[in-house]
């Protein structure tokens, strides 16, 4: 497996849990072929780490400020990290 260019970590505030958006955000970052993980936090906001290609990590935080069909994100909290090329898949982490 080659080495992911990008790394974005992401806090997502609003309405988040409790209305799949872990579910729909592995669904996203399968489907841009990122790898890293999703967890709900303690405070009520998800956390999320994903590496790729940064064009696919660009949509992934386009998906990230929409969210779930029943979530209503107010904010999202993004940096780019050097990436680590750790993770094999993307997967629910419970924090």
């Amino acid at each position: 497996m080659e080495k992911p260019e990008a790394r974005l970590h992401a806090i997502v505030h609003g309405l988040v849990q409790g209305v799949n958006f872990r579910y729909y955000t592995v669904r996203a970052a399968e489907r841009l072929g990122l790898t890293g993980w999703v967890a709900n936090r303690w405070d009520g906001t998800v956390e999320t780490v994903a590496e790729g290609s940064r064009r696919a990590l660009e949509e992934f935080r386009a998906f990230l400020n929409r969210g779930s069909p029943s979530a209503s994100v107010e904010r999202v909290e993004a940096w780019w990290e050097t990436p680590t090329g750790e993770f094999t898949r993307f997967g629910v982490r419970y924090l």
